[in-house]
């Protein structure tokens, strides 16, 4: 599970005071024997409610006092409670000492995935254990909006998360979900594993099912790429790493950060410093996953921002001059091509089967407003001429693949040499 976390808010805090650098846990290990210790609840938080949508955008701010702080009575930390008790009131608290740890299956900036057996089920969980300071109001925000967005989430094509594990560090907590034996991308990467077309039809329209749920309930997952598809061993993808995600009205549109998505599956848009937009850029990843898929490798491989866009601009085209008049971007005079560019996906990707080819050029369009939909895109040619996609229960059972271990053999390969 790939883990990042995600961006901003608003806040009216008192008069500032001198931080006390907190030492206590920061080198502590995973045995987790020191009771954890939180903020108080913060001064005056303004949250953005509409629709029922609730926005932890940018509210949080701490001050600590250097001694443990209170939990409530189910046993959760306050500043928890704080940013999420809406999630978790109808959750009780586990101790991490309830779980054994298996193997660590995944690492990210904020966070580890480890596989791990619930020692009083039985059952095999993954804990992703969320590294947060209760210094840095970011940390614990983005992990906090996570839960909010999980819990409100509800669909065979999405992660379900299955409760919060606390540690008796200050600086960790796990949230815990179905364990999930394979990413797509550590499949991928595989030399052994071709997928065929109906394989990646059932693949494609399980991604786009889950994504259609998170638009219709007004998420954006802003980090859709291989290592965030999990699949199970009975073919079921699951979209997961919500920790980017954030919760968006199409006629309110709030500014967000354009900081998201792995640069290889990042809109133009967002490279181009975009702070208003919406489900085009779910849209365009997803169409960077479609075309990977066929294509056995990445489309877009950029190292750096300039050329990552310079690889969209030679594959999709040069934006017009009505885009650059429509959009207004930030980064428009830095990053605008001095040479015009024509579109080449059909050309470039004429080996593709006929009928994905419409899907791509959709989903892959510079103009985001041109992307449609993700159930226009799950109504397109592709999925309904054959080889129609396959059943999921059908699929080849694989040994459990995920990115991480694709680069832990690399690496082993590396030193070998």
């Amino acid at each position: 599970m790939g883990c990042v976390l995600g961006k901003i808010g608003v806040v009216k805090s008192g008069p500032r005071r001198r931080r006390r650098k907190n030492s206590n846990n920061r080198n502590a290990s995973d045995g987790d024997e020191v009771k954890i210790t939180q903020p108080p609840p913060p001064a005056a938080v303004e949250t953005e409610r509409g629709n029922d949508r609730e926005s932890v955008s940018e509210y949080y701010s701490f001050r600590t006092l250097g001694n443990s702080f209170a939990t409530n009575q189910q046993g959760w930390p306050s500043w928890l409670v704080a940013v999420a008790g809406d999630a978790i009131k109808d959750w009780t608290p586990r101790r991490a000492n309830t779980f054994k740890k298996l193997d660590k299956i995944g690492q990210g900036t904020y966070s580890n995935v480890y596989k791990a057996k619930d020692l009083i089920t039985g059952r095999i969980v993954a804990l992703k254990k969320v590294r947060f300071d209760t210094l840095e109001p970011e940390s614990v925000k983005f992990m906090a909006r996570e839960i909010l967005v999980l819990k409100k989430l509800n669909h065979p094509n999405v992660i379900k998360i299955e409760g919060l594990v606390t540690s008796r560090m200050s600086t960790s907590l796990y949230l815990a979900f179905e364990y999930m034996e394979h990413d797509l991308a550590g499949l991928a990467a595989v030399q052994k594993i071709k997928f065929t077309e109906a394989q990646i039809k059932c693949y494609m329209k399980q991604l786009l099912s889950g994504l259609e749920h998170c638009h219709n309930n007004g998420v954006l997952h802003r980090d859709i790429k291989g290592s965030n598809l999990l699949i199970d061993n009975e073919g079921i993808l699951k979209i997961a790493d919500f920790g980017l995600a954030a919760f968006y009205d199409p006629e309110h549109k709030q500014p967000m950060t354009s900081r998201v998505v792995t640069l290889w599956y990042r809109a133009p848009e967002l490279l181009l410093g975009a702070t208003h937009y919406g489900i085009g850029v779910d849209l365009w990843s997803a169409g960077c996953i479609l075309a990977e898929l066929l294509a056995g490798k990445p489309i877009m491989p950029g190292r750096t921002e300039v050329e990552q866009l310079h690889k969209i601009f030679k594959l999709c085209g040069s934006p017009s001059d009505e885009y650059w008049k429509k959009f207004k971007l930030p980064n428009a005079t830095l990053f605008k091509p001095q040479q015009p560019y024509k579109r080449c996906i059909a050309d470039t990707f004429k080996d593709f089967p006929p009928s994905s080819l419409p899907l791509i050029e959709m989903l892959l369009a510079i103009d985001p407003d041109e992307r449609g939909t993700v159930t226009a895109a799950l109504n397109s040619e592709f999925f309904t001429t054959e080889p129609y996609p396959c059943e999921p229960s059908s699929l080849p059972k694989y040994p459990p693949s995920k990115e991480m271990d694709v680069k832990l053999r690399d690496e082993a390969a590396r030193r070998y040499v």
